[in-house]
């Protein structure tokens, strides 16, 4: 006769042979797919920029390494070079707007307060299965939308279109010496999603976010929210237009931006030499040089737009990774940092994928 085990009560168990432990799958592994850039035609020289404020090319390049900027015609607004960069990475990626599933838009100068840019962006791609929304961390802006991408693509195992993208030249004072001449317009967009062993991608490895407010008055439009509403008070004091203490902003990123990166590659058991090339925030084309030196890049190539695009916001690193995008291979660090203050480091590792893809790539 058959054995059966009795619990406490007495009563016969059936022996059953325990269940199969189910595996629980790996999320994917999710990286930037494919990469593009847009910038305004209208090239706006240094003496054209600085005309109002009395300074010059000479001036301008000497503190900044900037030559030129694009500046956007007036009938453009943030979306219209959104839409223009993204269509061209979905182009690169060969992905069509049907097949996204959320469109982040980093941007601190929006179309208008509300909507949010991201749905002028996803109505002018027809990406009807796409939920869409803006970030602003200013210029650091892109990389929390990596960040945000990146869980969401991960998540879901979706396609997220991630636009950094910005209109500064509606937003500067033309006779502020210290800033008229540092900002340009533009977009820089990138397809974040599932990779495959067969594509060339740049798999996202680590994004690492900081906001430190007790510097948060040294970038800002003070006016235009709910605390200073535009009244004709406000428009004749100048609180519509983008203040910055220059002096305080290279302080802080001087000494937090190193400090930071050192952090962040240590935790990785990463050292400075394994880095093989470096997109960070075009601010300030002196102060990368800086703080280059201050990192000991010297084995990394550091990719630079900023002598002919200026300071686009939060759209310089997507701009820049687009163009550095071909010669891009081994470790790759993004660096950005903006007002709040705020900072961000993300970790890219390429992948070189079936040959040809780099080619297709425009």
């Amino acid at each position: 006769m058959e054995h059966r085990p009795e619990c406490c009560c007495g009563c016969a168990l059936a022996q059953m042979p325990s269940p199969p432990e189910e595996s629980v799958p790996l999320p994917p592994t999710v990286g930037i797919l494919g990469t593009a850039a847009f910038v305004p035609p209208r090239v706006v020289t240094n003496n054209q920029a600085g005309a109002s404020a009395g300074i010059d090319d000479a001036w301008i390049f000497a503190r900044t390494a900037i030559r030129t900027r694009r500046w956007a015609d007036p009938e453009q607004a943030t979306s219209d070079l959104a839409v223009q960069a993204a269509e061209q990475a979905l182009a690169n990626t060969a992905i069509n707007a049907g097949q996204l599933g959320a469109i982040i838009v980093s941007t601190s100068t929006p179309d208008q307060p509300q909507p949010p840019t991201a749905a002028f962006v996803q109505n002018a791609l027809h990406a009807n299965s796409a939920y869409a929304f803006d970030t602003n961390a200013v210029c650091s802006g892109f990389l929390f939308a990596i960040n945000t991408a990146h869980a969401l693509a991960q998540r879901d195992s979706i396609h997220v279109l991630v636009i950094g993208a910005d209109v500064y030249s509606r937003i500067l004072d033309p006779t502020d010496r210290k800033t008229v001449c540092l900002f340009g317009d533009g977009a820089g967009a990138v397809v974040v999603g599932p990779t495959t062993a067969s594509s060339r991608h740049l798999r996202i490895v680590d994004t690492e976010l900081h906001t430190f407010t007790q510097h948060i008055n040294l970038i800002g439009v003070p006016g235009g929210g709910s605390r200073q509403p535009l009244t004709t008070a406000t428009l004749d004091a100048g609180q519509h237009y983008f203040h910055m203490d220059g002096r305080g902003v290279r302080d802080f990123v001087t000494t937090t931006v190193p400090e930071q990166v050192r952090k962040f590659l240590a935790r990785h058991h990463l050292a400075v030499e394994d880095i093989d090339h470096v997109v960070m925030h075009q601010a300030n084309g002196r102060m990368l040089d800086e703080i280059y030196s201050l990192l000991d890049l010297r084995n990394a190539t550091c990719h630079q737009t900023i002598d002919r695009f200026g300071n686009t916001g939060s759209a310089s690193i997507p701009i820049t990774l687009h163009h550095a995008y071909p010669e891009l291979h081994g470790n790759i660090l993004c660096i950005g940092f903006g007002g709040g203050m705020a900072a961000g480091i993300t970790l890219l590792a390429a992948a070189s994928g079936s040959a040809g893809d780099v080619g297709a790539h425009k």
